[in-house]
Parts: structure tokens; sequence; C-alpha cells
């Protein structure tokens, strides 16, 4: 298969670059993670007006008006996750909105295929949706309302197992389109609307009390980024601890842009699927969204080291950037992690196209599917070298504490398989 082409350019160094001093660029970084959490309120938001209707008025139309707000949403929500790994409010609250992969038994029924309880996760198929009293770590659990509060407090992480999602938005991708039993061949999950049904026409049994967990879900994805679109406002603390100290916060920017690049993206979320040839690595495995959560991790890194964030209403935040203050330090390696950046999101970008053409990820990860392996494994190149010019800006910008996350598929591929 051709490779696809995707134009995308980083902003160009500017031919005399702004004096920018820290304290000014992280005005602008905090600026952003305020714009673009908040743009991912409005958007989760919309996307839990959009749950109500299906709810109330179960159809395909309702169902894929549901899945469509969902995809929107995540365009925003993605290009935050660069605020993690650097910001410990970000990273500590993170796991509550994004958490993946999920053993989906958990929430709710699942294909024969699925299996049961392991002796990794007792409560793998606990399926609460169609149970409503249940024990859980010796506790006996009333599940009859499925409220926020439940999710949040009690199910999320049951029994300190991380693979117990039971919230955000995984959790509500899953509801929407049901387990992707497809494999390595193309499609996504196929839910129908009649899981929402009432009466007679309810499909898969409690389909009230599916609704049930579906809106307190989306309740909960609200409110949690409600609080995390405060931290950054004007009083907020994620704001107020990355601006107290200049020095501290272009090591978190470095930090998470570092992070996300390598281990996260490049190792957890890519590389590691393909040495596994598995679908279930996909981030947004339901959905077969994945090819656009690469490209929108990416953006958020763009973003961040050019100090400019466009929101979906079209609406600009931007300001002195990490870029400048490189450019002023070192030209030469500011030129080079630009060019860095540029060639990720070319990578990025070829994946995106050519998913939307009709080569899913899913394909891509299959066994001996050379196109796909090229695609995703030329990204996973451009990150690695994008991160080591990351490393080469904290030389340069001679800052301590910088930490970059690896990944075993990265760092020690023999361990994967041990």
């Amino acid at each position: 298969m051709k490779r696809m082409m995707t134009a995308f350019a980083v902003a160009a160094l500017p031919v005399a670059p702004a004096l920018a001093g820290p304290a000014e660029v992280l005005t602008t970084y905090a600026n952003i993670a305020e714009a673009s959490y908040s743009d991912s309120l409005t958007s989760a938001q919309a996307l839990r007006a959009a749950i109500d209707t299906l709810i109330s008025d179960p159809s395909d139309v309702t169902l894929a008006a549901a899945k469509a707000a969902w995809i929107e949403a995540r365009v925003p929500y993605q290009q935050t996750e660069v605020f993690r790994f650097g910001n410990p409010i970000v990273d500590d609250w993170e796991g509550k909105v994004n958490a993946w992969p999920l053993d989906e038994g958990l929430i709710d029924y699942v294909d024969a295929a699925y299996g049961g309880a392991t002796d990794e996760n007792e409560f793998a198929a606990l399926n609460v949706i169609a149970n409503p009293m249940f024990t859980l770590s010796g506790v006996d659990i009333d599940a009859t309302d499925i409220t926020p509060e439940l999710i949040g407090e009690t199910l999320h992480e049951a029994d300190e197992v991380e693979s117990n999602v039971a919230s955000g938005y995984h959790a509500i991708e899953f509801l929407l389109w049901g387990q992707d039993l497809n494999g390595t061949n193309h499609g996504a999950g196929n839910r129908p609307f009649t899981d929402y049904a009432t009466g007679d026409d309810c499909t898969n049994g409690n389909c009230d009390r599916r609704g049930a967990y579906l809106s307190a879900a989306a309740d909960l994805l609200v409110s949690d980024l409600e609080y995390m679109a405060a931290q950054w406002g004007a009083e907020g603390e994620a704001r107020a601890a990355v601006t107290a100290d200049p020095k501290a916060g272009i090591t978190a920017i470095l930090t998470g842009m570092g992070s996300l690049s390598y281990g996260e993206q490049a190792g957890e979320r890519m590389k590691l699927g393909v040495m596994l040839n598995d679908p279930e690595e996909e981030h947004d495995c339901f959905s077969d969204n994945t090819h656009n959560s690469h490209f929108y991790d990416g953006l958020g890194i763009r973003n961040v080291f050019v100090g400019e964030y466009v929101s979906g209403s079209g609406n600009t935040v931007s300001g002195e950037s990490l870029q400048d203050l490189l450019a002023a330090t070192d030209p030469a390696v500011a030129a080079e992690l630009t060019s860095a950046i540029d060639a990720t999101m070319s990578e990025l970008g070829q994946i995106k196209s050519a998913a939307e053409a009709g080569f899913s990820y899913d394909q891509m990860l299959e066994r001996g599917n050379a196109a796909g392996e090229e695609l995703i494994l030329s990204a996973v190149d451009a990150l690695v070298a994008q991160t080591r010019s990351i490393e080469r800006a904290v030389a340069v910008l001679d800052v301590d504490g910088v930490g970059i996350e690896g990944s075993d598929s990265l760092d020690d591929p023999d361990a994967v398989f041990e």
C-alpha cells in the first residue's frame, strides 16, 4: 500500500526570535491548558446531552449522534495529555477520565469468548449492570442505584486492579459501541440501539440499568473535567504550581513532552501493539478511533512547544513559547526540535489519512501486514527521534529533574514476552 501524505507544518521559527523569558512561556503554557481543558469540558457536556437524548429516545439516529459526540469530545481532550507526567495534579487525576485498557466485563455483558474472572482480576466479568447486589473485597455492595459516586468511588479500580476501569471516556466508549469482535479485520463495535430500549424491545437485558450507568458515567466525566479546567484558571492550583518556580515549570513542560513522546505514545500505545499484533492494545479499541487519538496526542505536544492552541470553534490561544525560549538560547537545537515535531506530525497524519480512507488501525496491527507495520513504526521512529531532540533541548536550557518515562517495548523488548 502506498503511504499517504498529510500536509501538516509546525510553525516556522521566527526570523528574529522573541526574547521570551520562562515566566512568559509558562503563562502561555497555562493558558493553553486552561483553554484545552475548557474545550474538553464543553465537548463532554455536548456528549452528555447526546447521551440523554439516546436514553430518552433510543434509535439508530440517536446512537449515531452520541457516538459522533464522543469522537468529537476526544479531539480537545487528547491535546491535553501533554500536561501529564510533569504536573502531579494532572497525573494523579488522569486515570479517572482516560484509563485504558479496561476489563469491560466489569461493566456490562461481553462475548462468551471473553471469559470470566482471572487470577489477576476477580471482577473482570462482574457485570454491574446485570447485578445490583454483589460483594467487593469482602464488602456487600448495593448497586441498585447507579450513580456517579458508585462508579467513581466504589467501582473504578475496584480491588486496586488498574484494569477495573469503570469511569471516563473508555467506559462510555464501550457502552456506546460495545466490544469490537472483529479482531484485526476492519470494523468497530456494533452495539444495537435496542440495548437502551424499553419493554419488549430491550436487547441483552437490563436496558434501564445500562442507560443509568451511561448517564452517570457522562455526569462523572463532566464533573471531573469541571475540576481540571478550574485547576488551570486564574486561581487554579495547577496554574499556580507550574508558574511559581520558572525553572521547575520549564522542567514540567519538557517532562510532559518527552514522556508522552517516548514511553507513553511511541512505546505503550504504538510499538507494543505492533509487537503483540493485538487490537486490544488500541487506545480507542471499541470505536476504532485510535488513529485520531495518536494524531491529537502529537498535536498537543506541538501546541505547548510552539505556544499555540486552536480550539474547535476556531479561537486561538497563543503567546511566548518554549520554541521562542529555545531559539533565543540555541537556534540550531530549536530548529532541530521544530523539524522533529514537524516530521512526527507528518507520520501521525499518514496514519490518520490511511484510517480515514478505510485502512483501519486494527488492520495495521495484523501480523504480516507490512503496510500497516510501516505506517505505525515510522511514526514510532519519528517520536523517538523527537524525544532525542527534546533531550538536547533539556541540556541546552540547563534544567534539572526532567524524567522521561520509558517502555519495555522500546527499552527491553524481550521483557514484553516474559
